[in-house]
């Protein structure tokens, strides 16, 4: 049988083929990477860098005016200079005062209002809904400013209603008591600073979780509630029985995002104490303190151990109610 040859010319175009093929393949696999780009370039510089910097600079001196050939490796110095620091463990103890005052009525007083809101007409939930949730989506410096100028300790509005009050006939039996120490420093003694600004993060916020709840109560079936009347459950029962069990992810939930952020307070006490002028003692948080340390007295290094010891505090926080209430919170038994 004959046999014809095959030149070698005619290899190449079936080599050309594959090489177009395996380019192709290869293309096709770094498309996607390559429109990630611009996000994977940008969330590197400002965002894995910053981490890995920051636990260099811990170790480290630095005064960032004087540029980086100022740094100087000091080991744990930073860090032994911050735990032995008692103005670092005041801080610390005025964000936990703050961060309970304000977080625990938030849960406590987002919960019955999202049952409430849930059994609401349709239109009327979703009008309340949206009026609770204005005050997370405003801005944290526009709200804390418009406190400041009610927390005015000569022209606010809080002081003026309780001078007349005070002053009134029909109320002065109940606010009399008040005219020795009218008009009262809300944000500027240090008895009243941390319930001033716990009271404006509270109000800031506790729309937020009663948008968590109220979405987590829209997803329980409706017939329980129904089979629960037939058997002649009253509101608080249905509530106790029915809703709490089944809004344990959305509790766990919310109580983790309060725990995280409360224990992060910075914009709420820096505005209402004016840069923390008027926090002496009591209305300074380890956020504000960081922030003095950093860009007060340009002490990058102690700041940066001081934000790395925040970062374990919460995280053994956050640990411990995960430890608790996490498997229960998640679905578990």
């Amino acid at each position: 049988m004959d046999s014809t040859p095959i030149s070698s010319g005619q290899h190449i175009p079936r080599q050309k083929t594959a090489q177009r093929r395996d380019l192709r393949r290869i293309l096709n696999r770094l498309t996607p990477y390559g429109f990630l780009s611009p996000y994977l370039i940008i969330y590197g510089v400002f965002g894995i860098f910053p981490v890995f910097f920051m636990v260099y600079l811990s170790f480290h001196t630095w005064n960032p005016v004087e540029g980086l050939s100022s740094m100087q490796f000091v080991g744990l110095e930073n860090y032994a200079l911050s735990l032995t620091d008692p103005t670092l463990w005041q801080t610390l103890w005025n964000t936990l005062v703050m961060a309970v005052l304000s977080g625990v009525p938030q849960h406590l007083i987002a919960l019955p209002l999202a049952y409430f809101l849930i059994m609401m007409a349709t239109r009327m939930r979703h009008w309340l809904t949206t009026a609770y949730f204005l005050p997370y989506i405003t801005s944290t410096v526009s709200v804390s400013m418009i406190f400041y100028v009610m927390f005015s300790k000569d022209s606010g509005i809080i002081n003026a209603v309780l001078v007349y009050l005070a002053d009134a006939s029909w109320s002065s039996w109940l606010f009399g008591g008040l005219s020795s120490v009218l008009p009262l420093g809300w944000v500027q003694e240090n008895g009243l600073i941390r319930y001033s600004v716990s009271f404006v993060v509270w109000w800031k916020y506790v729309g937020f979780n009663t948008v968590i709840y109220t979405a987590g109560l829209a997803t329980i079936n409706h017939d329980l509630y129904e089979a629960a009347t037939i058997d002649g459950a009253n509101s608080w029962q249905r509530f106790r029985h029915i809703s709490l069990p089944l809004l344990r992810p959305f509790i766990f939930f919310g109580v983790t995002l309060t725990i995280i952020g409360n224990m992060n307070l910075f914009d709420e006490p820096y505005v209402l104490t004016v840069g923390g002028q008027f926090a002496q003692t009591a209305g300074k948080t380890i956020s504000n303190y960081l922030y003095q340390i950093a860009w007060e007295w340009l002490d990058m290094g102690s700041a940066a151990a001081v934000s790395w010891i925040l970062f374990m505090i919460i995280g053994i926080f956050t640990s411990i109610y995960f430890w608790f209430f996490g498997r229960q919170g998640l679905g578990g038994e």
